[in-house]
């Protein structure tokens, strides 16, 4: 593939306007265009309630709103686009309103995958990229669409993490922080999905949280506006000492709780991959079956690692296993590094 003329490209938009957590695994794109095209501008084409995550990426210099962008009125999203002066757009989710007005807006080169029909007739540089059939990872497959840049080997997954470039820049405010205890692991368990994964069962965490010890554990449950409501019944059955942070935080708040506290338990979901790319501890709880696996998703950070049951549910994964797991992490805070 003929590789692209680095002097010609000075402003790069990354499109991906889908969910959290398949944002942050693209965001290590973004470093990356960098090294490959020194001085170029990178800007991050999002959804709004991704834009704190968006933002929380150093090597992004610009987050555009799709959702304002597709309620201007149609002649106004290319005049829209072309006045940001972008050179190059790279479709990691294809979306075809997206792919029609970038190409609309004269954007000289525009990257879109081959199995995609309406990129033929949107996009002037087509990448083959299979990701139902691949082994790769999610956060892999993204940068094979930086071939044309020069990015042609596979990225082993210490190099992806490497180029997260992720950072907390919203200070914790005192009314979040005083949930967060010095003398204790402060384990944030995120048990919804969103229906973004598989769920481990509300009956399988409070085991857990019956088992941790309340004078070594800060267990913290998060949730959504919409998880509050269905996790309410359950948390008033768990111990006293049990935080409940459901709905009470947006998400550029969320992000920088998680920055601070010490670890995070969920199933392939957004706040997964958060935590990862924040540098905590993170496990994620994932069945065998394809697509959804870790092979594909597994959360990627330093102190990130996963469970993976023996079939297509998460009844492998036993309370043993994932208390093994916290415990280790417990050890290293409070007994390794004392």
């Amino acid at each position: 593939m003929r590789q692209i003329d680095h002097t010609t490209i000075k402003h790069v938009l990354i499109s991906r306007v889908d969910a959290i957590g398949d944002v942050v695994l693209t965001l290590p794109m973004a470093a990356y265009l960098k090294q490959l095209l020194p001085g170029v501008s990178v800007s991050f084409l999002g959804r709004t309630y991704t834009k704190p995550v968006i933002e929380t990426c150093t090597a992004v210099d610009e987050f555009i709103n799709y959702d304002e962008l597709k309620n201007l009125p149609a002649d106004e999203q290319a005049a829209f686009l072309k006045r940001k002066n972008i050179d190059a757009v790279i479709h990691v989710f294809p979306n075809k309103h997206v792919a029609a007005i970038m190409r609309q807006a004269g954007i000289k080169l525009r990257i879109g995958t081959t199995n995609r029909l309406f990129h033929w007739h949107t996009c002037n540089r087509l990448v083959k990229l299979s990701r139902k059939k691949s082994d790769l990872h999610e956060a892999q497959l993204n940068l094979i669409l930086l071939r044309p840049f020069g990015l042609t080997e596979a990225q082993s997954l210490p190099e992806v993490i490497d180029h997260y470039h992720f950072e907390c820049k919203t200070p914790l405010p005192e009314s979040l922080a005083n949930n967060l205890l010095a003398d204790k692991f402060n384990l944030i368990i995120h048990p919804k999905s969103h229906g973004s994964g598989m769920e481990w069962g509300l009956d399988n965490f409070a085991k857990l949280i019956n088992e941790l010890p309340s004078e070594k554990y800060n267990v913290i449950i998060t949730g959504s506006d919409k998880e509050k409501a269905l996790l309410a019944g359950w948390i008033k059955t768990l111990p006293p000492t049990v935080v409940d942070m459901t709905g009470k935080m947006q998400l550029h708040e969320f992000i920088a709780f998680i920055f601070h506290a010490d670890g995070l338990l969920a199933s392939g979901t957004g706040p997964l991959h958060v935590a990862a790319a924040a540098g905590i501890n993170t496990l994620g709880l994932f069945p065998s079956v394809r697509p959804i696996h870790p092979g594909r998703w597994a959360p990627l950070g330093k102190k990130a690692g996963y469970l993976e049951s023996d079939g297509g549910n998460l009844d492998g994964i036993t309370t043993r296993m994932v208390m093994q797991k916290i415990d280790m992490w417990y050890n290293n805070k409070f007994v390794i590094n004392a």
